[in-house]
Parts: structure tokens; C-alpha cells; sequence
């Protein structure tokens, strides 16, 4: 399991405002790929696989996105709608376990904070596609509350990356009208990261276009544990009754009660492993799970309209008759 880094959560909001120059290497590019070019220029201390090169893609977020059905009153985005997929079949809430960061970078002899790194550009295409082709949730599980375990060297340089690109790309945030909420047990995160999320959270609660949920020293034990002490504190209080307990009850007192639709339709899980470690135990009775082996750094396009076009094939049930 990765932590999202603040690069990693922030930058996928930063929508390109200019075409990226092509790349010499593009056409080794898969057609899964999505342009990066405010990726080129990584910070001090960051390595860049040489096949993130820059690519066209005739992507831009002023062209309509332009339906079998017409144009798209939901976005404005120049990412179409692949024939294989139906919009009206289309997820409302996507989970996201972004797995397998720290082995690609193990593979290529680099230590774990590059792996981090390179999770940006699948996140960002992700969250390009969410605000394109109208999900309106989409939950990462960004840092689990074993992850704390770590090396606390790790752990302190995802904090403070966390932190730092937060404060510095609230503006796209705002401009691509993405709204941001962290759950989690944060107590136990940086103070100062603390207020960051804080700002965050506050300056972006009235956006509507997409609304990105980041797990941060968040399990799914963790906030089931945590919503019962909240209605047995209700109880002690003489709030409700013993017998007035029901699931409607425990489920308005869980981290994801900070969305209307809580309960994700679908859980992407990368790198092969086919387990929900601990995230939102609760919240995936009825989800839909689809597990790739692609190691995340690799999970690209094609890899997320594979797992649209499998959830669009399912039939939800929901326990009762077909």
C-alpha cells in the first residue's frame, strides 16, 4: 500500500492549459498514455522513467466533450467516451488501491520515494478521466494506518511532500472545481499538515465536479471502531436508544458519511494482490472489485476503461433475485 503524497493527490488536478510538445519517444507510447508535460520539469532529488516523456495527445480541457448522445451537460473535457463504454452505465463512486509504487521502483534499484513519485501520472489521468466521463466520487486509499509502521524516514518525506504541493496548487484545485476531503484518523499526522488539510478542506467544500476522498492513516477497522464509540457516546448521552441501533445509524457516523453517495460501485486494485487491506470494509458490501496485475506506475487508460468496461458487464444484484 502507498501513501499519496501531496504531489500525488494535487498535481492530477493540474490540467495542462497548453498541448505538451510531442516526444520522440511517443510513438513507443501506449495508446493508454495521457500528456504529462507539467511533469517534465521534477523537482530536485526526483527521477523521471525516460519513457514519461511528454506526449500530444490533443487533450485540452476547453473542448467539449461531445457524447453519442450530443454534448455532455456534465464536463467540458477533450477526452471522449470510448464506444465500448456507456455513459449511463457509468459509476457514480470509484476506490482506488493505487498499489505496487515501492516494488516498481524496487525494480529499477530505486528507493521507495521514487516509487511515490511515479504514481502521478495514472492518479492524474484518473481523476482527468472522473471529471470527463461524469464519476463524481472517487476515494484513493493514500496512506493506511499500518503504513505508519514504515520507515519514519519515508514516512516524514510523504508528510512533508504532502504539505508542501498542497500549498502551493490550491489554485488548480479550485479551477478545475474539485472538492477535497481527507478521512482518517489525522490526529496522529504532522500539526502542520493538520491545518494544510484543514485550508484545503475548507476552501474547496462548495465544488462539485468531482469529489476526490483521500484516505490518510485511514483502515477500514479503524473508522468501524470509531463510529460505534460515536453512537455509544450518543447513547451514554441519551441521544438515541439502545434499540433505536440500526445501520442507518452506524453508517451516518463512518468517515465516508462526508459524501451523499458513500458506497463505492467499483474498487480498482493494482499489482496483482487480490485482498481490500483493511480499506472501507464497511462501505464495499455491495462493491464491485476488479483486480490488474500492472504494477500502478504502469496502470494506464486502457487498464481504467478495462475495469469500466468489466463493472458495466456485472449485473448488481444486490442480493436479491436476477
Amino acid at each position: 500500500m502507498t501513501f499519496l503524497s501531496c504531489r500525488f493527490a494535487i498535481f492530477c488536478f493540474k490540467v495542462a492549459s497548453r498541448r505538451a510538445a510531442p516526444s520522440r519517444s511517443s510513438s513507443k507510447r501506449s495508446s493508454s498514455s495521457l500528456s504529462i508535460s507539467w511533469l517534465s520539469s521534477p523537482s530536485r532529488g526526483t527521477s523521471v522513467r525516460k519513457d514519461d516523456a511528454p506526449v500530444s495527445t490533443g487533450i485540452t480541457a476547453s473542448v467539449p466533450y461531445v457524447s453519442r448522445k450530443g454534448v455532455s451537460p456534465v464536463v467540458e473535457c477533450g477526452v471522449p467516451m470510448p464506444a465500448e463504454l456507456r455513459e449511463e452505465l457509468m459509476p457514480k463512486h470509484v476506490a482506488v488501491i493505487m498499489d505496487g509504487n515501492r516494488r516498481w521502483a524496487k525494480m529499477r534499484g530505486l528507493p521507495p520515494s521514487e516509487g511515490h513519485v511515479a504514481l502521478v501520472p495514472p492518479l492524474r489521468m484518473v481523476v482527468k478521466l472522473c471529471l470527463c466521463w461524469g464519476i463524481k466520487v472517487l476515494t484513493v486509499f493514500a496512506f493506511s494506518t499500518e503504513n505508519l509502521l514504515r520507515p519514519k524516514l519515508e514516512v516524514d518525506f510523504l508528510f512533508s511532500h504532502f504539505e508542501r504541493t498542497a500549498n502551493s496548487e490550491i489554485e488548480a484545485i479550485m479551477r478545475e472545481r474539485i472538492k477535497i476531503t481527507v478521512i482518517g484518523d489525522t490526529s496522529k499526522l504532522p500539526k502542520s499538515l493538520q491545518k494544510t488539510i484543514t485550508i484545503i478542506e475548507e476552501k474547496t467544500k462548495d465544488n462539485s465536479r468531482l469529489h476526490l476522498i483521500m484516505a490518510i492513516n485511514y483502515g477500514g477497522k479503524y473508522d468501524i471502531v470509531q463510529a460505534c464509540k460515536s453512537v455509544a457516546k450518543k447513547v451514554q448521552d441519551g441521544i438515541i436508544h439502545l434499540e433505536d441501533i440500526n445501520e442507518n445509524i452506524v453508517e451516518k457516523e463512518l468517515k465516508t458519511n462526508c459524501t451523499e453517495l458513500p458506497y463505492p460501485d467499483l474498487l480498482i486494485r493494482t499489482s496483482g494482490e487480490l485482498r481490500v487491506s483493511n480499506f472501507l470494509l464497511w462501505q464495499l458490501a455491495y462493491t464491485e472489485f476488479f483486480f490488474h496485475k500492472k504494477l500502478w506506475p504502469d496502470f494506464g487508460k486502457d487498464e481504467f476503461v478495462e475495469a469500466l468496461k468489466s463493472f458495466q458487464q456485472r449485473q448488481r444484484r444486490y442480493g436479491f433475485l436476477s
